[in-house]
């Protein structure tokens, strides 16, 4: 048995290395950047102040210009060639010209030039040398599955001393992802070597999928059969721990004791990473629960925005569905908002976000048993977010099921069960450290996520040394 397990650790030890090697190093560079994204602050300030007088038709006709059938949300934003409506649905988003109803995607080059200089000047940014460089599905920087909807993408490289790039979406007209030089070289020795994300890859998603998943898992296997070894092969001389190993094998060997918790928990961890839903819950709202909370919005209760006042300064319209009937905020800053209830179900006046009864009101559709929604606290172990700063994330607890809602805009941030909330521990507490104390200590955190990534480098490194003896022996 025991040489059975010597023989498989030794051939998938040559075999992953180098890769272990590469995922520690690639994990000191990802906690630090992040993969390229346009941030909500960025996108904001991107946005023109809308022309009340430009949306001539009504929302509901607007959605039935769209095609999507299953619309439960609707924006009006000011784009340089005209006020559109940005109509989505859970598979689908499209967008219609404000005047009257017209298909207001972009196919043109100039037009998305256009675009995304505006969005440049509105940020502050020098765009006086933008030039459209590409027009295609996919590249390196927009293969995640969230731009699918918005594909094919052009991208408009600025020409600025950032070398800032920004992506036009053809369905929308809106400005979906931004990245610069520095961003795009550290991701190339982070991200994208980390995740195995080349675009060739990534752009399959069902491949990429299974590849890494298998390279996980095998990897995990090597890292438990090497803790096994590790741990019989300790000499113990009374009071004393020794190697029976030596040269780059005592050192593999005794780096790999010191090192075999961290090694095992964030193999255990990455491996989960691409769970998927293999063995946890994905945090999704099920077919039920989805219908439920987006069923039927009366569209034709939505007023024109000339017929209801706007603030001159609002930056977006958007009506959503939300327990049965249709809400609208009108954004006039990146924190800043003022939310209304359209149609025969007013609310008692305006506000900045949801209240608690109305999200009560929601849940109670949702689930049964639910209790007194909460405002999530910051510090909270299983934290969710508002992407408009300042707005309240809700949480109800209905039973063993919790569903986080966000204030802003009524969407459920995450759905967690049992299953949802032990994932946060085994994946993300294991494999990024954010345990609620060192959250709140992200110095600490930082020490010790730079510090054990470089542990285990050094441990692959002597095991990258012996197994290049072995290959060559």
């Amino acid at each position: 048995m025991m040489s059975a397990i010597v023989l498989l650790h030794r051939w998938l030890g040559i075999a992953f290395c180098l890769l272990f090697a590469m995922w520690f190093a690639t994990g000191i560079v990802m906690h630090f950047v992040s993969f390229p994204a346009l941030t909500e602050t960025e996108r904001f300030a991107g946005l023109a102040p809308v022309d009340r007088g430009a949306a001539r038709i009504p929302v509901a006709e607007a959605v039935a210009a769209s095609g999507v059938a299953d619309a439960v949300r609707v924006r009006l934003i000011q784009r340089s060639d005209a006020a559109v409506y940005i109509v989505s649905g859970p598979s689908r988003v499209r967008a219609v010209r404000a005047s009257d109803g017209g298909d207001a995607s972009v196919a043109i080059a100039e037009t998305a030039l256009a675009i995304a200089r505006e969005h440049a000047r509105n940020r502050g940014l020098d765009a006086a040398r933008a030039t459209v460089v590409a027009h295609t599905d996919y590249d390196q920087w927009s293969v995640p599955n969230g731009f699918d909807r918005h594909r094919p993408l052009f991208r408009v490289a600025l020409g600025d001393a950032a070398g800032t790039g920004v992506y036009v979406s053809s369905s929308t007209g809106e400005i979906v992802l931004d990245t610069r030089r520095r961003e795009r070289g550290w991701n190339w020795a982070g991200s994208v070597l980390h995740w195995i994300y080349p675009t060739v890859l990534r752009s399959n998603w069902s491949l990429w999928d299974r590849v890494v998943w298998t390279l996980s898992l095998l990897a995990l296997i090597a890292a438990m059969l090497g803790a096994v070894l590790g741990i019989a092969r300790v000499n113990l001389r009374g009071r004393r721990i020794s190697s029976p190993y030596r040269g780059w094998h005592a050192l593999h060997h005794v780096i790999g004791l010191a090192a075999t918790m961290f090694v095992l928990t964030w193999s255990f961890s990455g491996w989960l990473s691409m769970d998927h839903g293999r063995l946890f819950s994905r945090g999704q709202l099920t077919a039920a629960e989805s219908g439920l909370m987006n069923a039927g919005p009366d569209w034709a209760a939505a007023a024109l925005p000339d017929r209801q006042p706007i603030s001159p300064s609002a930056r977006e319209i958007e009506w959503f569905a939300f327990d049965g009937a249709v809400s609208r905020r009108d954004r006039v800053s990146l924190d800043g908002q003022v939310l209304t209830r359209e149609g025969n179900a007013p609310r008692d006046g305006p506000a900045g976000f949801l209240d608690m009864r109305e999200i009560q009101s929601l849940a109670a559709r949702l689930a049964s048993g639910c209790g007194v929604p909460a405002v999530l606290a910051g510090n909270d172990d299983y934290p969710a977010q508002s992407a408009i700063p300042g707005a309240p994330v809700y949480r109800s607890r209905c039973g063993d099921i919790w569903f986080d809602i966000d204030g802003a805009d009524g969407s459920v941030v995450q759905r967690l069960d049992a299953s949802r909330r032990t994932y946060r521990w085994v994946y993300g507490a294991l494999h990024t450290l954010d345990f609620p104390f060192l959250v709140a200590h992200p110095r600490l955190r930082d020490v010790l996520i730079v510090g054990l990534c470089a542990l285990g480098l050094v441990f692959s490194v002597t095991g990258i040394a012996i197994g290049w003896r072995r290959l060559r022996s």
